[in-house]
């Protein structure tokens, strides 16, 4: 492995000729794989509801089972991170990933809902670690003016992973049309316990494939000769003389993240069960599934477009104007019906596109050897993504699905404040003083 230690010489970002895009466009495919991955939850959370037949209070541990992963394992992850280095970390994550995946087997094979909880979690903490390594490592890889562009191009795939994913996992997963709850409910257990076995079948071969492309793309990154960055790395051990709590554009931005995620997993999540309200879509799963691409396809185009605006506007401003268009169209959705209701949501990507990587750019400002940390406390509030989506899911169950998204819109508003005002480094801020 030609991963480098942290305290190896490494090669020098000074050096004006050095030639970033191979590494770029290696780190790239982490992005697109776990972007495929997590919008594949999107198709386990109706797939497993119907096999269970869960509350959606219930079927949302999916995403909170997920997503705590984040809150547990990003510091741990910044920590390996400062032991091994960037591109080692990315290595153990692929592998652990791909461990994850394997465990969809057995969990099908009994089939046990518990044990897909199990198998979700394992496949997010190799994720988590990824996600620890890999933004700081692409904010870092060139010019800081064009770091917020970067991330953006870089999150770009990492859409195209989260726009075919519903396509795929719809075809192979949600492939057989599942029987009402009524006629669920009439099994005898014996019926029962064979109809989940044939349903949860489904599953097992697109993540043994899964499996085999992490194991495959570990080994790929393992051997890649990848610069290191020195400037942006905390030996272990070593004093630093500032904290990240110092830094409040790092603070709020982590609340940021904590509230974009969870918009985003909530209306994700809800997409499918919400086309096939009546006064909605009325479509099958499967049929639901299709358009649940539309969502995230909005925002691999809005990413593609961000990237180039990014270099001609600052990018606390234009995060704030996809603030207020995701607010917005939410808000639309909630109160109308048809293909009004359903196309106003399903745009509400395009406007999500920037948010994520302009945010995490936004909180690492300035945090120089502390963006490791930085970002493991960025990652960390990804839990959002756990625990907003599971808050809607029991506002549902009371109110219905149509009017539970004002949390998303709740959430939206504090990105728009993050965007003016929260992110502002410390410089700005003591410019202003």
């Amino acid at each position: 492995m030609t991963a480098q230690s942290p305290r190896s010489p490494g090669v020098s970002v000074s050096s004006a000729a050095e030639n970033y895009r191979r590494p770029l466009a290696v780190v790239t495919t982490l992005f697109f794989m776990w972007g495929f991955l997590t919008c594949l939850n999107d198709i386990l959370v109706p797939h497993l509801k119907s096999i269970f037949d869960l509350s959606y209070a219930k079927v949302m541990l999916i995403q909170f089972t997920f997503f705590s992963a984040y809150f547990f394992f990003s510091i741990p992850a910044a920590k390996i991170v400062d032991w091994i280095g960037y591109q080692r970390t990315m290595v153990v994550g692929l592998l652990v990933m791909g461990a994850g995946a394997f465990l969809f087997v057995p969990a099908a094979i009994v089939p046990s809902y518990p044990l897909f909880l199990t198998a979700l979690i394992v496949l997010a903490a190799g994720i988590t670690m990824l996600q620890v390594a890999a933004n700081p490592y692409v904010i870092v890889l060139g010019k800081p003016e064009t770091a917020s562009s970067r991330l953006n191009l870089t999150q770009a795939f990492n859409s195209l992973g989260t726009t075919i994913a519903p396509k795929i996992g719809g075809l192979l997963i949600l492939s057989a049309a599942p029987l009402a709850m009524e006629q669920i409910h009439k099994l005898s257990p014996a019926a029962l316990q064979a109809y989940r076995i044939q349903e949860a079948a489904s599953v097992k071969v697109p993540y043994i494939i899964i499996g085999v492309a992490l194991v495959l793309l570990a080994i790929v990154i393992g051997v890649s000769k990848l610069p290191k960055i020195g400037s942006a790395e905390h030996r272990l051990g070593e004093k630093v003389g500032d904290s990240i709590w110092k830094h409040p554009n790092l603070v709020l931005g982590a609340v940021g993240i904590f509230t974009y995620v969870g918009a985003e997993v909530s209306i994700g999540s809800f997409l499918v069960n919400y086309f096939s309200q009546p006064d909605i879509a009325g479509l099958s799963p499967k049929d639901a599934a299709g358009y649940v691409s539309f969502y995230w396809g909005g925002a691999m185009v809005g990413r593609f477009i961000g990237s180039a605006l990014l270099q001609k506007i600052r990018t606390g401003h234009l995060l704030g104007v996809c603030a207020i268009g995701t607010a917005s169209l939410v808000t639309i959705s909630m109160l109308t019906s048809g293909h009004v209701a359903m196309w106003s949501i399903l745009a509400v990507g395009f406007f999500n596109s920037i948010m994520f990587p302009s945010i995490f750019t936004l909180g690492v400002a300035e945090l120089g050897p502390l963006t490791g940390d930085g970002s493991g406390l960025l990652n960390m509030a990804i839990v959002g993504g756990a625990i907003v989506p599971e808050l809607q899911g029991l506002v549902a169950d009371r109110i219905g699905i149509h009017h539970a998204f004002f949390l998303p819109v709740i959430c939206y508003l504090f990105i728009l404040y993050y965007a003016l005002v929260g992110s502002k480094p410390n410089s700005e801020r003591a410019a202003q003083r």
